[in-house]
């Protein structure tokens, strides 16, 4: 055995045992053990590990420990890529709604198992975003996000800031049930599946190729404008398309 110091900070204290938050802490490691091993070991995923300094000098989650090594662990800071997807778990289906009105493609099944999530993360290159950080450290997972907030608008709001998205953002351009993105469509194409108000007020009309569902701007989709504006502080006039839905 050996023994290291750590220190973790800011929301990677939420992790740790309140006697261990927000100062330095020795902790016994095994031989060969990596960092990426301790700081699981200690609580936190591998996935919310940003920054690692060991001995005051910058290291990767794989660099063997020694005795009397000194690991500074700082959170996770980047932002998302153009074409960046998600999979939701079993417990985040108002986080994936949202997601998928801000126009990101966010896979979501109240069926799917942990080894599931991981197994498709890894296959799709997916994040995984769970609130269940045993999930986070399964070792196919490459990419994720533990999501410290409860209500969907706050984990909404809290996943924007962590991966800078707002610029990525393409509201109302997905299907909010199937995931896939929506088409514009003729009124003429559609309108056997119109109510009579929608058939007499609006023009313009996107579908979904799987469900069939039709979107028009509607008085929801001005409830829902309002949420995403309130939530993320985007502008209204970047919002597209329609969300309102038959």
């Amino acid at each position: 055995m050996v023994t290291a110091t750590f220190r973790f900070y800011e929301e990677l204290n939420d992790f740790l045992p309140r006697e261990r938050r927000e100062r330095a802490f020795q902790a016994p490691c095994a031989r060969a053990a990596t960092a990426k091993h301790m700081i699981e070991a200690l609580g936190v995923p591998h996935t919310e590990a940003g920054t690692l300094i060991v001995n005051g000098l910058p290291a990767g989650l794989d660099r063997p420990l020694e005795e009397g090594d000194e690991v500074l662990v700082h959170p996770q800071r980047e932002s998302a890529g153009a074409g960046i997807r998600f999979i939701a778990d079993a417990h985040l289906g108002g986080l994936a709604r949202l997601l998928r009105m801000a126009g990101f493609d966010t896979l979501y099944d109240n069926a799917y198992q942990d080894e599931e999530i991981a197994a498709v993360s890894a296959l799709d290159a997916r994040m995984v975003l769970t609130r269940d950080r045993e999930l986070l450290k399964r070792r196919e997972v490459e990419r994720g996000c533990y999501l410290h907030t409860i209500r969907p608008e706050a984990q909404l709001r809290e996943l924007f800031a962590r991966l800078t998205l707002a610029p990525l953002a393409r509201p109302f351009t997905r299907c909010l049930h199937c995931n896939l993105l929506l088409r514009p469509v003729g009124k003429q194409e559609v309108l056997d599946r119109l109510p009579e108000s929608v058939r007499a007020q609006h023009e313009a009309f996107t579908t979904c190729e799987a469900c069939a569902r039709v979107y028009w701007q509607g008085s929801h989709h001005k409830r829902m404008l309002a949420m995403l504006d309130g939530a993320i502080g985007l502008e209204s006039s970047t919002f597209q398309s329609a969300s309102d839905h038959a």
